[in-house]
C-alpha cells in the first residue's frame, strides 16, 4: 500500500514529510487552489516521486514543469479528455528521447551518469459523490497508469470530505487507483475495512486531513496514520 501527501507548499515542511518516506509528495500546479505551488522542491529521497497536479493546463506548460521540477508522475484533476492525454504522452515521449540522447552524449563528453528515462506515470482524477457511472471510465484504461478517485465538492480537491466509498463495490476493473477524499486519522478503521475488499486500491491519497493551514502538514498525525494504516496493511 503507497501513501501520497498531497498539497505540499513549503520547504521546510516539505523536507519534514519527506523525512516520513512516503511514496508519492504531490504538488499543485493551479493558481485558483490555496495549496498552488511556486518555489523551489528541495532535494528528495529517491523513494519519493514527484506527481505534479494540473487542472486543465495546456500540455506545453505541463511538460515545461515535469522538466523543470523532475517529475515522475502527472495527475490530471480537470476535465481531460483522451486525446488530450494521447498528445501529452506523445509529448512527453518526445522529449524524453531527445533527453535521453542528450545526456548520453553528454556522459561521453563527460563521463557523467546517465539521468533517469522512466516513463512518466499518468494519474486521472474522477470525482465521486453519492453514485458514479463507471462506464466513462472505459475509454481511458489505456491512456493512464491510475485512476484517482476524490470527493465532488466546489474545490477541485482538498475539499475535506469523503465521498461514500460503498460506491466503488461496482468498480468493474483491474485498473488500480488511489483513493482520496477527506481521508484523515478518524478513518483509520474504515480503511483497514475496505482494504480488505478485492478492489484495486493503489494508494492512500491524504491532504486537507493533516493540515494546520492550507499547505503545512502536520507531521506527528501524518506519522501516526502511516504507522496506524500503511505499515500495518504491509505487515
Amino acid at each position: 500500500m503507497k501513501l501520497k501527501v498531497c498539497g505540499m507548499k513549503y520547504v521546510a515542511n516539505i523536507q519534514e514529510v519527506a523525512a516520513l518516506h512516503p511514496d508519492y509528495l504531490g504538488f499543485i500546479f493551479y493558481e485558483k487552489s490555496k495549496r498552488n505551488f511556486e518555489g523551489i522542491i528541495p532535494e528528495l529521497p529517491k523513494s519519493i516521486k514527484k506527481a505534479g497536479v494540473f487542472v486543465n493546463e495546456y500540455p506545453e506548460i505541463v511538460i515545461s514543469l515535469v522538466e523543470e521540477y523532475q517529475l515522475d508522475a502527472i495527475q490530471l484533476h480537470g476535465d481531460e479528455s483522451v486525446k488530450y492525454i494521447k498528445d501529452l504522452e506523445s509529448q512527453l515521449a518526445e522529449r524524453r528521447a531527445l533527453f535521453i540522447e542528450e545526456n548520453k552524449q553528454i556522459k561521453k563528453k563527460k563521463n557523467q551518469h546517465l539521468l533517469s528515462d522512466e516513463k512518466v506515470e499518468i494519474i486521472k482524477v474522477f470525482g465521486i459523490k453519492d453514485e458514479f457511472n463507471f462506464d466513462v471510465l472505459k475509454p481511458y484504461l489505456e491512456v493512464v497508469d491510475f485512476f484517482l478517485f476524490d470527493t465532488k465538492g466546489k474545490e477541485r480537491g482538498g475539499n475535506g470530505t469523503k465521498f461514500d466509498w460503498s460506491v466503488l463495490g461496482n468498480y468493474p476493473f483491474k485498473k488500480p487507483f488511489f483513493l482520496s477524499g477527506g481521508i484523515g486519522l478518524e478513518d483509520v478503521e474504515e480503511v483497514q475495512k475496505i482494504m480488505k475488499s478485492n478492489l484495486p486500491i493503489y494508494a492512500l491519497d491524504v491532504n486537507s486531513k493533516f493540515e494546520s493551514k492550507p499547505g503545512v502538514k502536520k507531521i506527528e498525525e501524518l506519522k501516526e496514520f502511516k504507522k496506524n494504516v500503511i505499515t500495518n496493511i504491509v505487515k
